[in-house]
């Protein structure tokens, strides 16, 4: 297990990590780690609104959680409990993240702009506040 600190710690790095790549002009890394900021946030979000310990990491935890081993951003906010929040008060950051997959991290060099970077990253610090 991965405790929810933990969990939030990274994410914290991480989006660190996006505004360095913005600023170097890396925009598909910067918006890719995004998405992983906004999945690590809502599985620290679900470990305290169930109450657990930590999140499951490994095949043998997951075991009884298979709908919780999951990347769909849409599928992790529907467990933690604040979906209506979320959708009510940051409709517009929530519609682009949520269109973040990790599969993105095989598209082309170049497919990221300067403006899908920035509005990523502002769009994802919009939902750590919320979340």
């Amino acid at each position: 297990m991965i405790s929810a600190k933990d969990l939030r710690d990274i994410a914290s790095a991480r989006l660190a990590d996006s505004e360095v790549l913005r600023k170097e002009r890396r925009f598909d890394g910067a918006t890719y780690l995004c998405g992983y900021v906004v999945e690590l946030t809502l599985k620290a979000r679900i470990c305290d609104t169930l109450k657990w310990a930590g999140f499951p990491q490994t095949r043998s935890e997951f075991e009884n959680y298979r709908s919780f081993r999951t990347h769909s951003l849409d599928v992790l906010l529907s467990l933690t409990g604040v979906e209506r929040d979320v959708k009510t008060k940051c409709f517009a950051e929530w519609s682009i993240v949520v269109k973040w997959d990790p599969e993105v991290r095989y598209k082309p060099i170049g497919t990221a702009k300067e403006q899908d970077a920035d509005l990523m990253i502002e769009s994802t610090k919009a939902l750590l506040a919320i979340i």
